[in-house]
């Protein structure tokens, strides 16, 4: 199986590889349009600022490839909110894959929410064989409001997607990579798909 990591200079893509590895995989990392492609898996990382990480994915082009992607493409983060129609954060117009904007949370929170919280309401095959109420791990300061497209949710002031599906593509607001067990699990389980 190639499992591909898009690699545009804005990911946090050392403890993914890890994370795959552990599972049985090798990955490679990419921006290389072909091989992303080509590959039977991509997973599309995030750390940093969302105006700063499209201004990259548009100098390599990789702003176009991503939206037409066949094969199961996992975001990660801020991964996930690059797939959303557009965020806050910058004012950046995003991906427009999911069909929801990216919002900060407000001044009521300590933000960013940074540590460990539960998601539920668990929906699809990327969380099969795991317990509503898990622990997954955050750092963020921008959410995606619940939508259509949700399939996991967390309460953080207010309840929000910690994960999105539409068609083949999937994203997670919480790092599976830094979940322990069920994070990996979860990896896995977008493995196999």
């Amino acid at each position: 199986m190639k499992i591909v990591i898009i690699n545009y200079g804005a990911g946090n893509i050392q403890s993914i590889m890890f994370a795959i590895e552990r599972l049985g995989f090798k990955a490679v990392l990419s921006n290389n349009p072909d091989e992303i492609k080509l590959a039977d898996k991509v997973i599309f990382p995030g750390v940093g600022e969302a105006s700063s990480a499209m201004a990259k994915l548009r100098e390599s082009g990789l702003d176009s490839l991503i939206p037409q992607l066949k094969q199961p493409v996992l975001g990660i983060c801020l991964g996930m909110q690059l797939m959303c129609n557009k965020s806050e954060e910058g004012n950046t117009e995003g991906l427009g894959i999911f069909d929801v904007d990216v919002l900060k949370f407000s001044n009521n929170v300590k933000v960013p929410q940074m540590g460990w919280n539960q998601i539920y309401d668990l929906k699809t095959d990327l969380f099969k064989g795991i317990s509503e109420n898990e622990f997954m791990y955050l750092v963020h300061s921008f959410y995606a409001p619940n939508c259509a497209e949700s399939i996991a949710t967390t309460n953080y002031d207010v309840e929000y997607a910690s994960a999105l599906q539409k068609d083949n593509f999937y994203g997670t607001q919480f790092h599976p990579e830094k979940s322990g067990d069920v994070g990996e699990k979860i990896l896995g389980n977008f493995l196999k798909m």
